[in-house]
């Protein structure tokens, strides 16, 4: 690698770095400490020392520019030296070096906050490095030596000429917000609901807060290729950060539930503040934003599952409410006495239970499609179920116990060529993969808001619309009705004759968030980063003695459930939450699949894209713990 060209600084520098005590007394070496020009000016030299980088140009803002102050913290002084009060200002033009990879900082050495690196080495450098290349400047500036419009008198200048200009900034950079929390998707990809943006009085300036906790890592540019960081979603997620018997939580129960963005908890919280109405019933400005916030969210729903219209998207509870009500309006009207309906071992109890209860009070049979040892359903077995009698076969597309991922759109293929429709259950599918109705070809799919990142209480059918045009509803009242006389009721069209009453608008609407965030780093990307987890906590697993794991299927989705030989799930699960670790031990709503494998119980550890390979270890180690001091009874 070329060696830097040498860096030749003003002779009058003060200390690097002040020593320890309090910011507010006077101290030595700063009474002749340059202004914010002069910092800038080091700052330049400091690009140019990158090789084969150009120096961005890097000045004070003029004075009518506006700029953004900042305390320099998070990270901008070496530890032990207490941060100060004062605040450093700087204003970029918008020029800068072309990104390279990141380099991991080395740790300042104790008792020498002078030699406190860059988090950049020359020539791998980046825009997360530029907070601390700055800020360590920054922080030279005792209180009342804030930035000027010109350098002292007597101070060196290094002469502009000698800086190279570099390209234009690209549009699109994030700027961080010194009013809100930062994500490092807010700017990446902008939400449609996003409010709109100051203009700022100078275009051709860029601004940026010198915080490195607030730079987004641009690694993480999912829709651009780049590779995906955990630890940067992660900080989304204020649950994330809770203390669970004094240790950081760990949250690998997703197939259960998904933990909330932020930006879902603040769109619910915004609704109720500035939107709460009831929708499609008022002439007011409130109703008008509710029934939009509400409507978006639909239309968000139907681009999320690709369905063909917004006709085709009816609001439930949730993934069982959406089972239920497609088997009391669709399967009361189309399934007969000696009819058949055909599930596999793999389902929920949900995707059981309304189904042996239609059979019960119509007089149809109930069928089951096998499964092999590994956990995959044998297609030939259940081709052989079906026939001219199946009116409905309805399977999951990821089962929530093993987590095998099912050949779904093969098997309903299968289906449609004896004539049956076909139910797909996505409530494990719609957080681990892109999902595609129109490919799958599927006449429902149901799934539930919580699985997703969104709220509770909220899910989605999808429905073909020819086959909801001639259901009838399944509960009367509110916004299903377009006419009512004591002789006769005329029903709304779907999706609004599926919709009695009051429906659950906010959540609906946290539900839209919830779609735009996991879109936002894209699904693809998602499955890529949990498929590395799932390789790297399978390996990690099978290392622990006397653990078996259940569901061995070639194509999986983040579950992995296990038994450990002569130890109890209970107690596993909880010597694992006494570690801050959160999973499922239990029959997970899925007795007929574990029973399938001589169980009736087992731990169920499943992912989300904001686990990490460190949360998977963590709970390698604690299950070796749990053993060894276990004994082995």
């Amino acid at each position: 690698m070329t060696q830097p060209p040498s860096l030749a600084l003003p002779s009058s520098l003060p200390p690097a770095a002040p020593p320890a005590g309090d910011w507010n007394e006077p101290t030595a070496g700063f009474a002749d400490a340059p202004d914010a020009r002069l910092i800038a000016q080091m700052a330049n030299a400091l690009f140019a020392a990158f090789p084969g980088q150009s120096a961005p140009s890097i000045g004070v803002a003029p004075p009518s520019v506006p700029v953004i102050e900042a305390a320099p913290t998070g990270g901008l002084v070496p530890p032990g030296i207490p941060a100060p009060p004062s605040v450093g200002t700087v204003t970029l033009v918008p020029q800068m070096p072309q990104l390279g990879p990141l380099a991991a900082a080395p740790a300042a050495p104790p008792g020498n906050p002078a030699a406190f690196p860059p988090t950049v080495a020359p020539g791998e450098s980046d825009l997360r490095g530029l907070p601390n290349i700055l800020g360590s400047l920054v922080s030279l500036v005792p209180p009342g030596h804030e930035a000027g419009p010109t350098a002292p008198q007597g101070s060196p200048d290094i002469p502009e000429a000698a800086v190279p200009s570099l390209p234009a900034m690209p549009q699109g950079l994030p700027q961080a917000r010194p009013d809100e929390g930062y994500s490092f998707l807010d700017d990446l990809h902008p939400s449609a609901e996003a409010a709109p943006r100051p203009i700022r009085a100078e275009p051709s300036v860029m601004e940026i807060e010198l915080r490195p906790d607030l730079v987004p890592d641009l690694r993480d540019t999912s829709a651009h290729g780049g590779a995906f960081d955990p630890h940067s979603v992660k900080r989304d997620f204020p649950i994330l950060q809770e203390q669970v018997h004094g240790k950081k939580l760990i949250w690998l129960d997703n197939a259960a539930t998904t933990q909330k963005p932020r930006q879902v908890i603040e769109r619910l919280s915004r609704f109720y503040e500035h939107e709460n109405s009831n929708i499609h019933r008022a002439a007011h400005t409130l109703a008008a934003r509710s029934t939009d916030a509400y409507e978006a969210a639909r239309e968000k729903t139907r681009r999320f599952l690709n369905a063909s219209s917004t006709e085709e998207i009816v609001f439930v509870r949730g993934a069982t409410e959406g089972i239920n009500l497609i088997a009391k309006a669709w399967g009361a009207r189309n399934v007969k006495e000696g009819d058949e309906i055909v599930v596999t071992w793999l389902e929920h109890h949900a995707n059981i239970v309304p189904w042996q209860q239609l059979c019960a009070q119509l007089g149809a049979r109930l069928r089951v499609a096998p499964v092999d040892d590994s956990g995959q359903i044998i297609l030939e077995e259940y081709e052989k179920l079906l026939n001219p009698r199946t009116r409905l076969v309805s399977l999951t597309q990821v089962s929530n116990a093993l987590g095998t991922v099912t050949p779904a759109a093969e098997m309903t293929a299968m289906a449609h060529r004896h004539g049956a429709i076909v139910l797909v259950d996505g409530a494990q599918a719609v957080s681990h993969m892109p999902v595609d109705v129109q490919a799958l070809d599927c006449d429902f799919y149901v799934f539930s808001g919580h699985k997703v990142f969104g709220p509770t209480g909220i899910g989605a059918v999808y429905g073909k619309k020819a086959i909801l045009d001639q259901m009838p509803p399944w509960q009367g009242g509110g916004n299903m009705i377009a006419d009512v006389t004591f002789e006769k009721t005329v029903y709304q069209p779907a999706p609004a004759r599926f919709e009695a009453g009051t429906g659950n608008i906010a959540d609906a609407v946290g539900l839209g968030a919830a779609i735009d965030y996991v879109e936002r780093i894209g699904m693809a990307t998602i499955a890529a980063w949990e498929h590395e987890l799932l390789d790297y906590g399978t390996k990690g697993l099978l290392s622990v003695p006397g653990l078996r794991l259940i569901g061995t299927a070639k194509e999986k989705a983040g579950v992995l459930s296990f038994v450990i030989d002569e130890c109890r799930t209970e107690d596993i699960g909880k010597a694992l939450d006494r570690e801050g670790i959160a999973v499922r031990s239990g029959h997970h709503c899925a007795q007929p699949i574990l029973r399938r494998f001589g169980l009736e119980a087992t731990v169920r550890p499943s992912l989300a894209f904001y686990n990490t390979f460190e949360d998977l270890d963590a709970l390698v180690n604690a299950l070796l713990r749990f053993q060894s001091g276990h004994g082995g009874r």
